[in-house]
């Protein structure tokens, strides 16, 4: 949301809540959210928008420019494809690591350390893929950044955080990585 926001030069009242202490699942935020997860976007008239991607895709419809999503209906749908594929092939290995392998979930989890490795694997192996994809391209989505590097970037920076580093070998991961983060000046990083 945060690299969103920026690209677009949007500022929104915020509410910092601790992610440590679980402040995500007080009662009146779970009224808000019930999944008990952040961000989350309460509208003018009282309604909620959660998942990052439906917060963005909404304030990209309000903020067109420039537009995060693609400009055609073409460009919309190659955005909407990588990020789908970096949820699903890079964030799901991610999430399983970071439930399974990582010391801070251990406090909160039960930890299976056979799938905490599977995951690192299928991580490993998506971040090789996705190099792949991105030899020879500026951008994943096209010509232009999207909010499909934004989903990618902050994966991959998440799994970095977490314990699994991009690889030396990933060149164009790696190029494509210090383009889309010499966008932002500030570096973000997970809560802590």
């Amino acid at each position: 949301m945060t690299l969103f926001l920026a690209e677009k030069n949007i500022s929104l009242p915020v509410t910092e809540l601790s992610l440590r202490h679980g402040e995500q699942r007080a009662p009146e935020m779970l009224a808000l959210n019930p999944r008990g997860q952040v961000p989350f976007l309460v509208l003018d008239d009282g309604q909620v928008i959660a998942e990052s991607v439906s917060i963005c895709r909404y304030l990209d419809e309000l903020h067109p420019e420039p537009p995060l999503f693609g400009s055609n209906a073409a460009e919309r749908a190659l955005t909407d494809m990588w990020i789908r594929r970096v949820e699903t092939k890079l964030g799901g290995p991610v999430g399983g690591f970071w439930l399974h392998g990582h010391p801070l979930m251990a406090k909160r989890h039960d930890q299976i350390p056979a799938y905490a490795q599977s995951s690192r694997q299928l991580v490993i192996e998506a971040l090789r893929w996705f190099d792949e994809q991105l030899a020879g391209h500026e951008w994943l989505a096209g010509d232009c950044y999207s909010l499909a590097d934004i989903v990618l970037l902050t994966t991959v920076d998440f799994a970095a955080w977490i314990g699994i580093p991009l690889d030396e070998d990933n060149r164009a991961l790696l190029d494509w990585h210090r383009r889309a983060s010499a966008r932002y000046p500030a570096a973000i990083t997970p809560p802590q």
